[in-house]
């Protein structure tokens, strides 16, 4: 039975850990080009 609530806690710090990774990631400003990669792939020129 202690071997659930060690599960639980591993998986909330994972989630939490997932968490602050995005919050990371959207204070950073990774997401805020989101139109020129789409087009990237549309104009890529093969050599």
């Amino acid at each position: 039975m202690n071997i659930i609530f060690i599960l639980i806690g591993i998986s909330l710090l994972l989630a939490l850990g997932f968490l602050g990774a995005f919050f990371w990631a959207m204070k950073s400003g990774q997401n805020d080009d989101m139109y020129t990669p789409g087009m990237r792939v549309l104009l890529d020129d093969e050599k």
